[in-house]
């Protein structure tokens, strides 16, 4: 299936990390100018890799303004910028000061790159917006997990319906476990595992044209978490 992608502009943020490479790979293979950004990359000499510290405000926007002054314009934008789960420390998943520095690392990194894309997109008439969220969102046990994630989703809602019927859409994913050889068996209470490719997979349809009824959802990758009804 085209997916209509060709010639399109994506900058995808946390472009180097396991996921983020994974959809940046399969743009590539739409098409697709995929311009990778993060704090550890730096700008070569055709702009098309970028320093980004997402948590400042002017790094976001002259990241966004590097993009269109090299390609003129911005088609997508993919967030999968966070910190491991695995550096996380277990011990203080209540801990309100590991939950505020997750949020801010995840959910209000989220928000800043996309109020600084969003503006660009509305102006076209044409953009996508997807971020990374995780399965942690519709568990308890975990509260850092859960509240980076969910934080993640709910922004996103709201980001879709403000931009409702301009010709952008915002989505989030929410993978389970994350492996290079993901399991078919899901475990009860448990999400499904899914590829870094599987992801790429999902991501890529989200920001293709074909996907312009789909907006404010969060869809699982691998399998929504066996037994539980969410809405």
């Amino acid at each position: 299936m085209d997916l209509g992608l060709a010639g399109r502009v994506v900058l995808v943020v946390g472009g180097g990390g396991l996921i983020g490479s994974a959809v940046v790979r399969r743009l590539g293979e739409e098409g697709a100018a995929a311009v990778v950004a993060s704090r550890s990359t730096e700008p070569d000499a055709a702009g098309l890799r970028l320093r980004l510290d997402a948590r400042d405000d002017a790094s976001a926007t002259a990241a966004v303004e590097a993009v269109l002054t090299h390609h003129g314009r911005l088609d997508g934008l993919v967030v999968t910028a966070a910190p491991s789960a695995q550096t996380l420390d277990p011990a203080r998943n209540d801990d309100p000061a590991q939950v505020l520095e997750a949020f801010d690392a995840k959910a209000v990194v989220f928000l800043r790159l996309a109020a600084a894309a969003l503006p660009v997109m509305r102006e076209a008439g044409y953009g996508r917006v997807v971020g990374v969220s995780g399965q942690n969102a519709f568990l308890t046990g975990n509260t850092t997990g859960a509240v980076r994630n969910a934080a993640l989703v709910v922004a996103a809602k709201n980001l879709a319906d403000a931009v409702a019927g301009s010709g952008v859409t915002v989505n989030t994913v929410s993978p389970g476990t994350v492996t290079p050889t993901p399991s078919a068996e899901v475990a009860p209470g448990r999400g499904g595992e899914s590829s870094p490719d599987q992801i790429a997979d999902l991501v890529a349809f989200l920001l293709s044209p074909r996907a312009a009824m789909i907006s404010g959802e969060s869809i699982a990758t691998g399998h929504r978490i066996r037994g539980v009804v969410s809405f």
